[in-house]
Parts: structure tokens; sequence; C-alpha cells
């Protein structure tokens, strides 16, 4: 089961396609969070929806939003798929062990061995103050993210 509103986020650190090492508690205390699972990077949907965050960075950061998305990929893809899609935000590896903070959230596909759609809009405390969760196919509307920003 998915984590739910009012439910602390679960603290991960994961690797970005840098390979710095990102955690979510370091950004408590100064931003929100939009974190984001989706299931593997060059794929059409994931593409669509990570290149319209990509085109809406300033809806994020002018909320002081972190935006992360995160992916079971591995550091290599992701650096590959962020340079080719021009997406300069970070995309954090859940690839080993294999999908460890995906399951955290409960958006862990076991049968398909990858996330579901899943987005959670965290507050500067650390708290979920918003949550969705898409199967595979459906892609998720960005404007819901933004408005559930403006409600913090």
């Amino acid at each position: 089961m998915a984590i739910q509103v009012g439910d602390k986020a679960p603290d991960f650190e994961l690797k970005d396609n840098h390979g710095a090492t990102v955690r979510l508690s370091e950004f408590r205390g100064r931003k929100n969070v939009v974190l984001l699972f989706y299931p593997f990077a060059f794929t059409g949907v994931c593409t669509g929806e990570l290149c319209e965050v990509r085109d809406n960075l300033p809806q994020f950061s002018d909320r002081d939003t972190e935006v992360l998305a995160v992916s079971n990929d591995s550091i290599h893809t992701l650096r590959v798929f962020a340079e080719q899609e021009g997406l300069e935000y970070p995309l954090l590896s859940d690839f080993w062990p294999h999908g460890n903070v995906s399951r955290a959230y409960g958006v862990f596909d076991e049968d398909k061995g990858c996330a579901v759609r899943g987005t959670f809009v965290i507050d500067q405390e650390g708290v979920v103050r918003w949550t969705v969760v898409n199967a595979l196919p459906d892609a998720r509307d960005l404007a819901e993210y933004v408005k559930a920003l403006d409600a913090l």
C-alpha cells in the first residue's frame, strides 16, 4: 500500500544521474519536495511526463520546491536519458538494492520489476501532503501537483 497523506515520508539515500548522493532529509526545513516515481527511462509516457516537468520547472522553483524523479534504472542509464532530454533536475536511481525506496513508498510492481507512477508532495517538515498513484500506462497531470503545492 502506498504512503498516505499525513504520513511522514520515509527518508532515503539514492545516487542521482551524476553519481551524487541525494537524501530526502536534506530538504527538511528548506524546501518542499515533489517525489515522482516512474517506471523506466526512454519510454514514451515517462519521457513525456519528465519533459513536461522540465518545461515547467519554474512552477516548482517559484514554490520553494525540489523535484526528485525516481526510477529503477541504473545511474548510467539516467545520465544518458537526462542528457538526451535536457533534464536538469535530479533523476535518482533505485536500482540497487532493486526497488527498495519504491517498495518503502508502496509503488513497486513486483510482477513488472519497476515502480508505478506514484507522486508524493512532501512539505518542508517531511510530511506527505498530497499523493496520486497511477497505473503504468496512465500519465499524471502536472497541474495537480502545482495545485497541491499551492495548498501548502
